[in-house]
């Protein structure tokens, strides 16, 4: 049997597209690679995930219309795809094999995920068992997703007779997470000798991305096939009896895993790109500083998206240096952007000026640094707004953790690309991408962090040096240690109580955020639900 793994990238909402995408692409693995059957991501139709839209009264009239398409659509090659099923008042998580516009066998996915970024259960109900169909000879398990994280689907489908697991995906993008997907599946082989074909879909969604990796494992666990990282394919796998139960014999060779560094900058690559075009924006504005990370923002912006599509913006005040100056203009030229240069000192003086009599006999404070940052969004919004062009926010996660953002001013903005990067992961990132080839001025990299709202202001003023406070947020955000427990890692006490209490205090500021890109295990936003008023 040969069999083709569309490794593609869906947009939710789109049935009409997705639908097409299913069309030519099965059109593709027949005429011209010769597939049996052809297998797609979960949800493929309505995109993953389409959340509240499934709700909404025109989605199953759409979605029973796609079906339509794929069923009188598609001949001569069998398609395995994944729809929202509706069912009177119910909603499955469903695929379905079709062939010549007969139904084959239909799979209701039976473990729903409800956990982190996903909360399925309150969408759909839970299919009650694995599906088992014989297809040209051999018994297929069809499965999605979460139903091979835990072990008994996979032993009911091997109970009746499954010789090789098909496997549905929109499983997505977190640092180490292919890691995770393959040792799963190993377990899930280990425990039934049966063979899987894993297929995941690619792109980015709102803050999540899929990262591809699509994957064939043999009946001992070994990698048999693996799709590159974060790029649409269609992929050609032989399946064969073997001594050994079925082997997948690959067309194509094993792509490597990519490492951190690299795998986090793909994510962030991809997850930009996919939010401004699928939003409808032509280009993208940031404000550059000099700092390292709008310098990143920069390079990710223009390697996502091209140098004709991102206009930088340098807005300085009386407080910034010739070195971020100079930095930013060398940078804007390096990369070949549009840049502009706008001075804030008469907004920050005009308001300063508004302010005077109220602000009387009060000690200067971050209140005139919040201004400054404010008067730049002002400024990047009104281009924003003009120009139409998505302003990018540069913001990473460790200011967003301790509120070492301003509401309203570096906050403002359309997406945030670095809001699940930690200061330190930020120029690891800087580095590597240097290291492709020079993208960010080396002395950005080198120079110690600053705002730049005061005279001579250093990040290290307000917050611990970030190779502290970073091990202690992913202690705390990821792992969610208390005081104590962070403190028997090997850290200050006092500090860990700070930090954590600034980590709180700043939770109505993060609620106010754009998205981004999420890289980690738990980033700010869907996976990160904590009170804003709590006596906690």
């Amino acid at each position: 049997m040969r069999i083709g793994l569309a490794q593609i990238n869906t947009h939710v909402g789109a049935i009409d597209a997705n639908t097409e995408q299913v069309v030519e692409t099965a059109v593709r693995a027949r005429d011209e690679l010769g597939c049996n059957l052809v297998v797609y991501p979960e949800l493929t139709l309505s995109g993953y995930p389409p959340e509240d839209l499934l709700l909404h009264r025109g989605m199953r009239l759409r979605v029973e219309a796609a079906l339509e398409r794929v069923r009188t659509g598609i001949s001569g090659i069998a398609v395995y795809v994944g729809f929202p099923e509706y069912s009177g008042e119910t909603i499955y998580n469903a695929a379905a094999l079709w062939l010549d516009g007969r139904e084959l066998a239909r799979h209701r996915k039976v473990v729903l995920p409800n956990y982190g970024v996903f909360d399925e259960k309150r969408y759909f109900e839970p299919g009650t068992a694995l599906t088992v169909v014989d297809f040209l000879g051999l018994k297929l398990g069809l499965a999605i997703c979460e139903d091979v994280w835990e072990p008994a689907p996979c032993a009911a489908a091997k109970a009746q007779g499954a010789e090789l697991m098909i496997v549905c995906n929109g499983s997505p993008y977190h640092i180490a997470k292919q890691r995770d997907r393959e040792a799963l599946l190993a377990e899930r082989i280990a425990e039934t000798r049966v063979p899987m074909l894993y297929v995941n879909m690619v792109g980015g969604q709102d803050e999540l991305v899929f990262d591809g990796g699509s994957v064939a494992m043999d009946s001992t666990g070994d990698v048999r096939f693996r799709a590159p990282a974060f790029e649409n394919g269609l992929y050609v796998l032989d399946v064969e009896r073997g001594g050994d139960g079925l082997l997948a014999i690959p067309k194509q060779s094993v792509a490597s895993v990519p490492d951190e560094a690299e795998s986090v900058y793909e994510a962030l690559l991809l997850g930009t790109r996919d939010y401004v075009d699928k939003n409808g924006f032509d280009a993208v504005v940031l404000g550059l500083s000099g700092g390292v990370d709008s310098a990143l923002t920069l390079a990710v912006a223009v390697d996502a998206l091209g140098a004709e599509r991102v206009h930088a913006v340098m807005m300085p005040s009386r407080y910034t240096s010739d070195m971020s100056l100079a930095d930013a203009e060398a940078q804007a030229a390096m990369l070949g952007v549009r840049y502009d240069v706008l001075s804030i000192e008469p907004i920050f003086e005009a308001t300063l000026g508004v302010l005077n009599e109220i602000f009387a006999g009060l000690p200067v404070d971050a209140t005139e640094e919040n201004v400054q940052a404010r008067c730049r969004g002002v400024l990047l919004m009104a281009l924003s707004n003009k120009l139409g062009k998505m302003l990018l926010t540069t913001g990473n996660k460790s200011e967003m953790a301790v509120g070492y953002a301003t509401l309203y001013g570096d906050m403002a903005g359309g997406f945030a690309p670095l809001k699940d990067c930690t200061k330190s992961l930020v120029y690891a990132l800087a580095r590597f991408r240097n290291s492709r080839s020079a993208a960010i001025p080396k002395r950005v990299i080198t120079r110690e962090p600053t705002a730049e709202l005061r005279a001579e202001q250093k990040d290290s003023d307000s917050l611990p040096p970030y190779d502290v406070l970073d091990p202690i947020l992913e202690a705390f955000i990821e792992q969610d240690l208390s005081v104590d427990q962070i403190a028997d890692l090997g850290f200050d006490r006092k500090t860990v109580g700070r930090v954590l209490g600034m980590v709180k205090r700043n939770e109505y500021k993060r609620r106010q955020a754009p998205p981004g890109v999420r890289v980690s295990r738990r980033a700010f936003g869907r996976d990160w639900r904590y009170p804003i008023t709590s006596g906690y």
